[in-house]
């Protein structure tokens, strides 16, 4: 019998020495500002062993790729390493992705991991639990359309986001260096879901792609040869919008040379171009896919546990499982429709938000024996932010008692807010405070776009 053998049969019985055992799966918004404070409050005071299970090795909070797409935003400056993050708060961290389940036996599977050379780095294993929370989030929904997987962009990680940016980098490159002319399409990019992801990556790239070519591109007309395309199925950009700020958004992105098509559908993503329902055809070389969010696929294969059509895990009131109290999942991964609702709670950062610190109580009643509260969601609106143009959003009413909407300074003030919130949640104040200071002063010494 080797080692991964016995590790699956007794797993962590040498660390296991009685104490409850909390695993939380997914290193996202929500999974990670979860195990930071059960770390705090139970692992370090020895009442819980707390571990994180991550396939990446850093965090970035997600509603920021689509800055890093458009070049506006240094990944190394924001992102968290989860192994100094375990270190500092309390809790295990182990690489690794989850590819099944055992309930009988309470085991995570993870398989092997290699680097880009496919040398081994941490092999097969399974994780013991007592309380398993899952929080992997959601993945871009293709629905099956012919080319996306070939041709398109998600931003579902920063290496996506990244590998976008790169691409965008070198095709304005290889435009100012050819000896031809830049030919239809090829500075043309193309974004599919004019949600908020879509929406603010196009304002983005409007500034960005104008700062790269002022840095010596100059056989580069923006004006001319630069061109964005936002594409949505539904009859208005940012659906989750009250129809005038979704209104006002599309006035503003129009003025920014930005073309908006509405109900309009994307049947195949071609590598020159996307087809539309109905035979219309935009030229363009740069394809993002933004549109919709599903779980992701190993959802499907977690012995038995109930999933939704957008392959979501089912969830009580109480975030548990339908098919098993010791599983509990949050964020985009969770389908939860709420108790006289007909919609299930949206995929969003305060929901997971939400979601994580309800459950750091929850927890601790359910090792305390006590009864396990529901979870309400509350709905504080939503915000986009269009870079340095504006930020336009609806706030629900929490304060005054009816809804409110906020566009321009205050609304982008209160979009950042959200970034702090999910920061002191994982540092504190003060060490949020000087990082804050310090990545103000160095702004100003360096370029607003990344150019490599």
């Amino acid at each position: 019998m080797n080692d991964v053998e016995a590790g699956r049969r007794t797993p962590d019985n040498a660390l296991h020495r009685g104490r409850h055992r909390i695993v939380v799966v997914g290193g996202g918004a929500g999974g990670l500002e979860l195990v930071t404070r059960l770390g705090g409050r139970l692992g370090r005071r020895g009442l819980a062993e707390v571990s994180l299970i991550e396939k990446a090795r850093t965090h970035l909070w997600k509603p920021l790729l689509h800055e890093v797409a458009a070049g506006s935003m240094d990944v190394s400056r924001h992102e968290l390493d989860y192994l100094a993050q375990a270190y500092w708060h309390g809790f295990r961290y182990r690489l690794g992705e989850m590819v099944g389940l055992d309930r009988a036996s309470r085991l995570v599977h993870l398989a092997a991991n290699y680097d880009n050379e496919g040398r081994l780095i941490t092999p097969a294993q399974s994780i013991g639990y007592d309380t398993l929370i899952i929080a992997i989030g959601s993945v871009t929904h293709d629905f099956g359309t012919p080319g996306v997987k070939e041709h398109a962009i998600a931003l579902d990680t920063p290496e996506q986001a990244q590998r976008f940016n790169r691409r965008l980098i070198n095709a304005c490159l290889l435009a100012h260096t050819q000896a031809e002319p830049v030919r239809p399409g090829q500075l043309h990019v193309a974004i599919i879901g004019a949600g908020a992801t879509g929406t603010e990556l196009s304002a983005e790239l409007h500034r960005t792609v104008r700062g790269v070519v002022a840095f010596g591109l100059d056989r580069i007309d923006p004006d001319k040869d630069l061109k964005i395309t936002l594409i949505e199925a539904a009859d208005r950009i940012v659906p989750a919008l009250p129809p005038r700020l979704s209104e006002a958004t599309a006035r503003l992105l129009e003025k920014l040379g930005v073309e908006i098509r509405t109900s309009a559908r994307v049947i195949e993503v071609r590598s020159d171009g996307v087809v539309l329902a109905g035979g219309d055809f935009i030229p363009s070389e740069l394809v993002v896919w933004a549109a919709g969010v599903r779980g992701p696929d190993v959802l499907k294969h977690l012995d038995g546990l109930e999933v939704s059509r957008s392959n979501q895990l089912v969830v009580r009131p109480t975030l548990q499982t339908t098919h098993d109290d010791n599983v509990f999942a949050i964020g985009d991964c969770a389908y939860l429709v709420p108790d006289g609702e007909t919609q299930p709670i949206p995929p969003r950062a305060q929901a997971a938000h939400q979601q994580s610190s309800h459950l750091v109580k929850q927890i601790r009643n359910r090792l305390d024996g006590r009864r396990i509260e529901p979870f309400v969601y509350r709905d504080f609106g939503s915000l986009v932010s269009l870079g340095e143009f504006s930020t336009v959003g609806n706030l629900m009413g929490f304060v005054t008692g009816r809804d409110m909407l906020v566009e321009g300074f205050v609304a982008r003030l209160m979009y950042r807010s959200l970034y702090k919130m999910h920061e002191v949640a994982l540092h504190g104040p003060w060490t949020v405070g000087l990082d804050s200071i310090a990545r103000l002063l160095s702004r100003r010494t360096e370029p607003h776009v990344k150019l490599h």
